[in-house]
């Protein structure tokens, strides 16, 4: 696709989609609360955390055992909320990056928890970058407020729990062995996600495919190299069940990208290469759609944001994240009703979760009827 017809399609399409981005559901949240319920002070607090993790992970560009994360937590007249930042390699944070970020914060000269637009604006702005810092506040913000309201956010945002989708089980780079092993753990998953980006791509699936036959959805991490290889290996993945790609080529090679996506016979997802709402408009015509990570989009504010956005361009939408505990997992999932895929297994590929939220039943993503983001520390 050339960089002419891509900037058309982009200039188009956003006059829907500013319309989209007028209302400003927070504000409207604020002034709607009597003070009695939000007059006091904020207290943030934050500790380091390290996950283990289930398996060895293996991507494209790393492997890893452990992942870091910091938890936060907002008291506001005895009410706590609860938040995560999780540090995959590539976001280039760190238990030290996140707690010089969150040291800079000061809510306590906020009165009103309810005012999440102002209170959100004004960290953003503290420092460039920093996205998991942020979602740590944004998520403890939002279970504050639910938790104030008595509701979970599902019915603040006015979506349908029971629209939930299956969530994908990812299926990391690994011996054949291992895959098996593996993919047999995923028993009750409808949905598999696969790693790509080695020379192993086409002994991962052929490897599962002598295990089941259940769709599987793929995630390059920019791992290929050569437009036209990767869309001749897009035809191979669709003819033995797979779904869609994510990021099969690095996030800089737009055009290539717009190329690919112009002639794949799978949708293509924008990950590494769509990471806040700015990102939004520069994906249409280069991908089918975007995956929302709270981690990349500074938190549950935004995310809501990218995807009303990407739904009114006409978009598709995944909701992925990072290795997570079910507090992160449990945030992000109150906008799983309204994507095209889920990929929410975070908390289930780690061995030392300290909350309760979320469930993953029969392979479907199902929320808790407790109020905020719905977590339990346990």
């Amino acid at each position: 696709m050339d960089q002419n017809r891509r900037n058309f399609l982009k200039s188009t399409a956003l006059v829907t989609g500013a319309a989209m981005m007028t209302n400003n559901p927070y504000k409207a949240l604020a002034e709607s609360i009597p003070d009695k319920f939000r007059t006091g002070k904020m207290n943030l607090t934050y500790r380091p955390y390290t996950l283990q993790l289930k398996h060895v992970f293996t991507i494209a560009t790393n492997s890893r055992t452990t992942t870091p994360i910091i938890l936060t937590e907002i008291e506001f007249n005895g009410i706590v909320g609860y938040g995560e930042a999780s540090m995959p390699p590539y976001l280039g944070e760190t238990h030290e990056s996140v707690q010089a970020f969150l040291s800079k914060i000061d809510l306590s000269r906020y009165e009103n928890p309810f005012d999440l637009e102002t209170i959100l604006n004004d960290i953003d702005i503290i420092a460039q970058g920093n996205p998991a810092a942020k979602a740590s506040v944004d998520i403890a913000l939002h279970d504050l407020v639910g938790r104030l309201m008595n509701q979970p956010w599902y019915n603040i945002w006015g979506y349908d729990k029971n629209k939930t989708p299956f969530t994908s089980f990812t299926i990391g780079i690994d011996t054949p062995d291992i895959v098996r092993q593996k993919t047999k753990e995923a028993e009750e998953f409808q949905v598999l996600k696969v790693k790509f980006g080695l020379d192993t791509d086409k002994e991962m699936i052929e490897t599962i495919r002598s295990v089941t036959n259940k769709p599987i959805t793929g995630d390059v991490n920019q791992g290929w190299t050569n437009k036209e290889r990767a869309l001749e290996m897009l035809h191979w993945l669709k003819e033995r069940g797979v779904v869609m790609v994510e990021q099969p080529l690095p996030k800089e090679r737009i055009d290539d990208l717009a190329w690919l996506t112009e002639r794949s016979p799978l949708p293509i997802i924008g990950d590494e290469g769509v990471q806040r709402l700015a990102d939004v408009k520069n994906a249409i015509g280069v991908y089918h759609g975007i995956n929302i990570k709270l981690m990349k989009s500074t938190g549950m504010r935004e995310a809501q944001k990218m995807l009303t956005l990407a739904r009114s361009l006409g978009m598709k939408v995944m909701l992925g994240c990072m290795t997570e505990t079910s507090c992160a997992i449990s945030a992000a999932s109150h906008l799983s009703p309204m994507v095209d895929w889920a990929d929410l297994d975070g908390a289930l590929l780690i061995k030392n979760d300290i909350f309760d939220g979320t469930k993953i039943i029969n392979g479907k993503v199902t929320l808790m009827d407790r109020p905020g983001i719905g977590v339990v520390k346990v």
